[in-house]
Formats: structure tokens, C-alpha cells, sequence
């Protein structure tokens, strides 16, 4: 009982901590006053009438759309394919691999922009779109293989196989068996995907150009200039985005697994 609630009083203390920076910034965004401070003067929506209306911040909302959606598409589908081709692996290939997927979660950003800064310039794609969504499916591909990996390793191989003895082929099972009991980690993944190209910074630096200036960029230069509310309000933007995909997503995986225990008791 101690035990249950030391650790539960841990838990809690962590994500305290985790979600208190957010806690102090976010009410910051409806300030009336031009610095970032409390307590708050009063309350306005100033600074997000300037974040859509500038046109500089509103190019920068379209480009991070543009190229979120392109990446994660991208880091959803090689992902997918990715953690397919590694489920039936020998364990020490299987491993290898998978670390080697894992590399651009641990190699220095710097290092992997100045990578993809020399390649896009190889292939002549630099300052394009298309430089900026590859650059930021690679650093995203890694959480797709780590969350879809995870619901592959929960099916149980007993339903697939049944699934063939009864005279599925192969690309049948996949379709109708272990793609639809992985949906919720590709789901997640692509979760993952598109918040970690919302995000990411130093590769966008590296190969994106002035027309493709995404808003976690203009974010970081503004802040060299000034640190303005509107920082905030995109911080806001940002988040609350963020958090209405993990909704929706958390949505659709319940109703899913509702539906599939509703077959299973059928």
C-alpha cells in the first residue's frame, strides 16, 4: 500500500514537472502587454489577431502543414514497411537493424543537418520542400518503427496463422488481420510523426530556404530579435494542435477496440 502510493505520488510529482513549463507560458498568450511577464495586465487576443494576419507568421503556419503532413505521411508509410520487414528477423539481425533505424534519435542534430545540407545539395533539392520533408521523415521514422513494432509484438501469430490455414494469402492476412491490429500504433506513430516535424528546428535551418520557413523556425528567430507574446500564442498553437490530434486519435483507437471486443463476445 506505501509502496503503491510512494510511486503514485512520484508519477504525479514527474508529470508536474514536465507540464509545468507549459502551465507558466500558455496564459501568457492572451496578455495585453508586450512582455512576456506576470502578472498579466489583461486579457487579449492581440497576439493571435498578429500571428494570422502577419504574413510572415501565416506562411510559416501553411509551410509547417505542408511539410508536417508530407513527412508524416512519408515516415508513416516506410515505417509501416520498416517494422514489417523487421517482425520476423533472426534476434541479432532484427537488432542491428533496428538500431540502425534508431540513429537519428541519438546522432547530434547539427551533425545530421549538415548531412542532409551536403545531399539535398548533391541531388539539387536544397531549399525545397521536398528537402525539408525528407529531412524531417528521418528524424521521424524512428518513433513510427518503435510504436508500430510495439502493437506488431502484441499480435498474437496464432490469429495470422489461422487466418492462412483457413486459405488467406499471405497479402490477405496482412490486409485483414495485422494491418487492422496495428492501426493503433501506426496511429500513434504518426502521431509522434507529425508533432516531432512541428517541432524540429536545426534540420529546417540547414536545408529549408527562405520559402519554406516553417513556424517552429520563425519561433526561433523571433526569439533572437524579441522575445514577443506572439511567441506564445504560437507556443499555444502549437500545442493545443497537438494535443486535438492525440485526442482524436485516443478517440479512434477506443472506438476501435470497442468494436473488436464487440466482435470478439459476437
Amino acid at each position: 500500500m506505501i509502496a503503491r502510493l510512494v510511486s503514485s505520488a512520484f508519477g504525479i510529482l514527474m508529470v508536474g514537472f514536465l507540464i509545468l513549463p507549459l502551465i507558466v507560458i500558455l496564459p501568457l498568450a492572451f496578455t495585453s502587454g508586450l512582455l512576456l511577464i506576470y502578472p498579466i495586465p489583461s486579457f487579449s487576443l492581440r497576439w493571435f489577431v498578429q500571428l494570422f494576419s502577419e504574413d510572415v507568421w501565416r506562411r510559416s503556419i501553411v509551410n509547417s502543414l505542408i511539410i508536417g503532413l508530407g513527412a508524416t505521411a512519408l515516415a508513416t508509410t516506410l515505417g509501416l514497411i520498416a517494422s514489417l520487414g523487421l517482425r520476423w528477423r533472426p534476434p541479432l539481425i532484427g537488432t542491428f537493424a533496428l538500431t540502425l533505424f534508431m540513429l537519428p534519435m541519438v546522432v547530434p542534430a547539427v551533425v545530421l543537418g549538415i548531412g542532409m545540407q551536403i545531399l539535398m545539395s548533391r541531388l539539387g533539392l536544397a531549399n525545397s520542400y521536398i528537402a525539408v520533408i525528407v529531412a524531417h521523415t528521418v528524424v521521424a521514422i524512428p518513433f513510427v518503427v518503435v510504436s508500430v513494432s510495439g502493437s506488431l509484438a502484441a499480435i498474437d501469430p496464432k490469429i495470422e496463422k489461422a487466418a492462412g490455414s483457413l486459405g488467406a494469402s499471405p497479402f490477405r492476412v496482412l490486409l485483414k488481420i495485422t494491418l487492422p491490429l496495428a492501426t493503433p500504433g501506426v496511429l500513434t506513430g504518426a502521431v509522434l510523426a507529425f508533432a516531432t516535424s512541428l517541432d524540429e528546428v536545426v534540420l529546417t535551418l540547414f536545408v529549408a530556404g527562405p520559402n519554406q520557413r516553417t513556424l517552429a523556425r520563425q519561433m526561433f528567430a523571433s526569439i533572437r530579435d524579441n522575445i514577443s507574446p506572439v511567441i506564445a500564442a504560437a507556443a499555444f498553437l502549437f500545442i493545443s494542435g497537438t494535443l486535438t490530434v492525440a485526442a482524436i486519435i485516443a478517440l479512434v483507437r477506443a472506438s476501435r477496440a470497442k468494436a473488436m471486443r464487440k466482435q470478439t463476445l459476437s
